[in-house]
């Protein structure tokens, strides 16, 4: 399988003498196409910061990330925001829905901003397998949690990335919800091919990924 996503020596530091956090030290980390990754650690443990570094949302203090053999921090601002939008797709705990529009403008609304016309079939698929084909025409706030959460999956999926980063996708979900919607992610993710860096403080749930890393006071292992 080819490797899709590698890190060198990630790191990411707060502060300095004394008082310096190492948030993430020395990460180096290797995705291969196809694979679901789960990433888990304590809170505070720099979950998060090494998701965002790796999807580019955060800059390292040293370090570097490849995609598709591209050091994504070699792009100057415009173009790493472009390689984003493009081979990248993002879940967050919070959905971040655009609250004025419905549901298809939000699940089409990346595929937009690049300037493209969605395919039509390839979204109409994802919605049905994410069983949201009856709520198009609401707007996020009259769905529930497990519902906006599925819309915010069809919007990572619908403008087929090459990897899915997914921070904590069920933080604010209840268990029942919870595994719905991580079956409806594992589902999706092979079902296109997807790449799947997930991050979760819940064990069961990384059970079901290919592979789990952990993560102590900044410093990534294989499980």
């Amino acid at each position: 399988m080819n490797e899709i996503l590698k890190s060198q020596d990630l790191c990411k530091y707060y502060g300095t003498g004394e008082n310096q956090v190492k948030a993430v030290d020395h990460a180096s980390i290797s995705v291969r196409q196809g694979e679901f990754v789960a990433i888990v650690g304590k809170s505070g443990s720099g979950k998060s910061t090494l998701l965002h570094m790796l999807g580019g949302l955060d800059t390292p203090t040293s370090g570097t990330v490849w995609m598709k053999g591209k050091n994504i921090f070699s792009l100057k601002e415009d173009a790493l925001a472009v390689f984003r939008r493009r081979k990248i797709g993002f879940i967050f705990q919070t959905f971040n829905l655009v609250s004025s529009i419905n549901v298809w403008e939000n699940i089409v609304l990346p595929v937009g901003l690049d300037g493209r016309l969605p395919e039509e079939t390839f979204v109409q698929d994802i919605i049905k397998t994410l069983g949201i084909e009856n709520k198009l025409q609401n707007l996020p706030n009259t769905l529930s949690g497990g519902q906006q959460q599925r819309v915010a999956i069809a919007r990572a999926l619908a403008s087929k990335p090459d990897i899915i980063f997914a921070d904590e996708p069920t933080g604010n979900l209840d268990s029942k919800t919870s595994d719905e919607v991580i079956g409806l992610l594992k589902l999706s993710v092979e079902k296109y091919g997807q790449t799947l860096v997930m991050i979760t403080h819940d064990d069961e749930i990384a059970q079901i990924a290919d592979r789990v890393l952990v993560i102590e006071d900044g410093k990534v292992a294989e499980m």
